[in-house]
Parts: C-alpha cells; sequence; structure tokens
C-alpha cells in the first residue's frame, strides 16, 4: 500500500499488526522515527500511551504488552469486504455509496470515528482509507523484532539458516547480523543443534530490569548533573572572592602609591627647607656685614665728631644717616624675628608629615597582612573542597559499580531459573508418561478385580474380620 499514513493511530495498527504483540518502549523508535521526530522521546512514550488507552481497537491484559484487535465492529463488514474486492484505496464517500447502494445510513463523523477504532482500517495523508493487512513497509522496522516475529511464526524453533531465509523475505540481511543479535539478547535461547526459539516471560524479565537499570543511571546522571552545578556555584564564589582579593591587592598598589607619592612631596619639601636654610644663612651673613659696617660707620663718625667740631652740618648730617641706619637695623631685626618664627612654623609642619608617614606605614602594614591571611584562608578553603570532591567521585564510582555487579547477578539468575524451568518441564512430561503407564497397567482385568476387592475391605473392615 503506497501512500503516507494520517496519524499516530494508523502508525501503531500497522506496527502491531505486523509484530502482534509489543511494549510502549519498542513502538517508541518506530513512532519517533515515523511521524514525531520533532518531539522528545519522553512526549512521544506519553503520546503513544494515552493512544493506545483511548482507543479500544487496541488490547492490554497488563498495560505493558499490547496487541491489536482486528475483529471489528460488524458494522464496518461491508466496508471492509468491498476494500477486499477493490485491493485499492478509497474515500468515505466512495466507499458509503457503494457499500449502501448511494443512501448514506451515518453521519461522517460517526462514520470516521467508527473506522478509527476499527483495527482493520488505516487512514492515508490524502483522506483515503486502506486496510491494515495489506503490504507492511518492514524496512523501518529493526532486526530484532524482525527476528522475534519469525520465531514467534515458528514456536518449534529455528535453525540459523531458516531464520535468515525467513527474515530475508522482509528484509535482506546476512547470517552474521542474526547471530549477533541471537547472542546479544537473552531472551533469544538455543534449544539444541543451533536451533533457536523465543522465550516472553524473559523478555519480560529482560526488560524490567533494564528499564529499572537505565533509572537507576538516570538518577545518578541528574544527581551528577545537580553536584556538578553546586561545584560551578562554588567555583563562581570562589572566584568572586578571589577577584575581591585582587582588587584588595590593587588598592594596596594604590595605597603604595600614594605613599611614594607622599614621599616624594616630603623630599620635596624638605629641599625646599634646605634652600630656605641656605637663604636664612645668607641673609644672616648679610646683617653681620651691615652691623660690621654699622661699627665702622660710629668709629668714623666719633673720628669725624672728635677732628671736625667744628663741622657740624656734615656731624648732624651723620648723626641723621646713624638714625636712618639704626632704623634699618630695627627693620633688620624685625624681619630677622619674622624669619626666625616661620623657620619654627616649618620645622612644626616637619614633625606633622613625619607623624603622618608613620601613619600610613602602620595602615599598610596592616592592610597587607589581613589580605595575605585571607589569601592563605581561601586556598585552604579550595585545597578542603577539592578533596571533599575526590572523595564524592570514589563513592559514585563505586555506587556504580556495585549497581553494574547488581545486574550480572539478576542476568544470571534469570539464567538459572530458566534452567530450573526447564528441568521442571521434563520433570512434568516424565510424570506424565508414568501417570499413563499406571494407567495402562490399570486397565488390566485382573488388577481391577482387585481394585474392588481391596475397595469392599475398606469399606466393611468389620464384615470382612
Amino acid at each position: 500500500m503506497s501512500g503516507k499514513l494520517n496519524s499516530l493511530t494508523d502508525v501503531l495498527k500497522k506496527t502491531l499488526f505486523f509484530f502482534e504483540t509489543l511494549s510502549v518502549a519498542e513502538l517508541i523508535p518506530y513512532v519517533h522515527r515515523q511521524m514525531l521526530a520533532d518531539y522528545s522521546p519522553e512526549q512521544v512514550q506519553e503520546k503513544v500511551h494515552l493512544c493506545l488507552v483511548q482507543h479500544q481497537c487496541f488490547t492490554s491484559e497488563d498495560q505493558y504488552i499490547w496487541t491489536l484487535n482486528l475483529e471489528g465492529q460488524r458494522d464496518n463488514d461491508k466496508l471492509y469486504n468491498l476494500l477486499l474486492k477493490k485491493q485499492k484505496p478509497l474515500s468515505l464517500n466512495e466507499m458509503t455509496q457503494s457499500g449502501t447502494g448511494g443512501k448514506k445510513k451515518r453521519k461522517p463523523v460517526s462514520e470516521t470515528a467508527s473506522l478509527i477504532s476499527d483495527g482493520r482500517f488505516v487512514q492515508l495523508a490524502n483522506g483515503y482509507w486502506g486496510l491494515t493487512e495489506w503490504e507492511v513497509e518492514t524496512g523501518h522496522y529493526s532486526l530484532r523484532h524482525l527476528i522475534v516475529k519469525a520465531l514467534k511464526l515458528h514456536p518449534t524453533g529455528l535453525s540459523l539458516t531458516q531464520l535468515g531465509d525467513v527474515v530475508g523475505k522482509w528484509r535482506g540481511t546476512e547470517t552474521g547480523e542474526i547471530r549477533g543479535v541471537l547472542a546479544k539478547f537473552p531472551y533469544f535461547e538455543e534449544i539444541g543443534n543451533g536451533v533457536w526459539c523465543y522465550n516472553a516471560e524473559t523478555r519480560v524479565i529482560h526488560d524490567r530490569v533494564l528499564k529499572r537499570y537505565l533509572e537507576a543511571l538516570k538518577r545518578q546522571r541528574e544527581r551528577w548533573h545537580r553536584d556538578q552545578e553546586r561545584w560551578n556555584r562554588r567555583v563562581g564564589g570562589m572566584k568572586k572572592q578571589l577577584d575581591e582579593v585582587s582588587a584588595a591587592q590593587r588598592e594596596a598598589a594604590a595605597a603604595l602609591a600614594l605613599r611614594r607619592e607622599d614621599v616624594n612631596r616630603y623630599d620635596q619639601i624638605v629641599t625646599q627647607m634646605a634652600e630656605k636654610d641656605l637663604l636664612l644663612a645668607l641673609r644672616k651673613k648679610e646683617i653681620y656685614r651691615y652691623k660690621e659696617h654699622l661699627q665702622k660707620l660710629e668709629s668714623k663718625a666719633n673720628a669725624i665728631l672728635y677732628q671736625c667740631r667744628l663741622w657740624v652740618r656734615r656731624a648732624r648730617d651723620g648723626e641723621h644717616e646713624k638714625n636712618n641706619m639704626q632704623e634699618a637695623l630695627q627693620k633688620n631685626q624685625q624681619s630677622l624675628e619674622t624669619l626666625f618664627s616661620k623657620l619654627q612654623q616649618y620645622k612644626e609642619r616637619d614633625r606633622e608629615n613625619k607623624t603622618k608617614i608613620m601613619e600610613i606605614k602602620e595602615q599598610h602594614a596592616e592592610r597587607v597582612a589581613e589580605l595575605q591571611t585571607t589569601i592563605v584562608n581561601l586556598r585552604q578553603k579550595i585545597e578542603r573542597l577539592q578533596d571533599v570532591r575526590e572523595q564524592e567521585e570514589k563513592i559514585w564510582r563505586e555506587e556504580i559499580n556495585t549497581l553494574s555487579t547488581d545486574l550480572k547477578h539478576s542476568m544470571s539468575e534469570t539464567e538459572r531459573l530458566n534452567r530450573v524451568m526447564r528441568l521442571a518441564q521434563q520433570e512434568v512430561v516424565e510424570m506424565k508418561n508414568r501417570h499413563k503407564a499406571m494407567e495402562v497397567q490399570l486397565a488390566h482385568p485382573l488388577v481391577r478385580f482387585f481394585a474392588k476387592l481391596v475397595a469392599k475391605f475398606r469399606r466393611n473392615p468389620h464384615q470382612a474380620i
């Protein structure tokens, strides 16, 4: 039958018709490949399970293994026979007109709903309807499920060559691929002499154990992701702390730069003070020179007054000059006093600057010590966190090893149970054979006569005495 299927229900009908029985987990790959390629596996599983539950054509006893009901509805038998005769897809109008003689009895909506819930019909993408039993595209199905179908068709078992011939009708495969699939899964059992058969109970156990193992791995992976996110957050916090430490170091470097600037300023002030001291020394020398000059002038004036009393005017002029010189001397003395006061102020400022420099040095040393202690504490915390992380990784690896050993143990237990079941079946067959032999022996007339006598004696023991 050529054409694309219309809905998820039609894909499930075709798949279950070909394989007869499948679980939801086995249906998911085919549905995901043919119709719901954009959905995640969890979403595909939810939609498949909802579709199987909603439609009556799908049946399941334990809600695990699903089958397709091909009995259908009696109202649709005419349409089914019509499609069998035509052997081609037809639209709903064509089927209803030819099936009812040109008279429509039911509405198109109810007719479509009845065909959807009937396992014998599938709808194509162009709106035409066909039969589920028409040709199935086996290229969509895996080799494992094709082998399962072949062994279900032959419950007594098939050899490797016979199995290759049966599967080759649906899909071209080599014998090595079939042998690899048979050896891979435990529900393919070798009875003897190269004959293989399919054990459905073992498959159910295998699927459940595999599902538990995958769920355990999923939980382990989720826990691993949560721990990884937690460690990433911790690493981010440690990076922030390191950034803060680096910012503090940069502040310390800025403080050192400020200290250097203050030292340079102090050196400049010291040089200026030295220059001013030099200027004061020169000024003192000039004052001493003025004093010597005054002394010379006084001596000259005395000599002139002594020698030239007659020169009154010149004497008065000398006195006047003397007065001027005295006034200049007083002015010089006042300037010297002001210079001495300024010198004392400069010395006091120098002392204050020295005390400030000492305070800055002490603050810088305290800040550097605090930063060093914080860096050492952060390094110790990082080492502790790394040790805790390594211990947790060791614990997770041990848990994974224990889970793998449990899986191997469960596989060995399933094999042992299969062997015990085979031995039990053989014992049942032997007991049946013994029962038949006993029945044959009891069928003899003498044995029956003695059995009746024994029965009479057991009923009336007092009469026999």
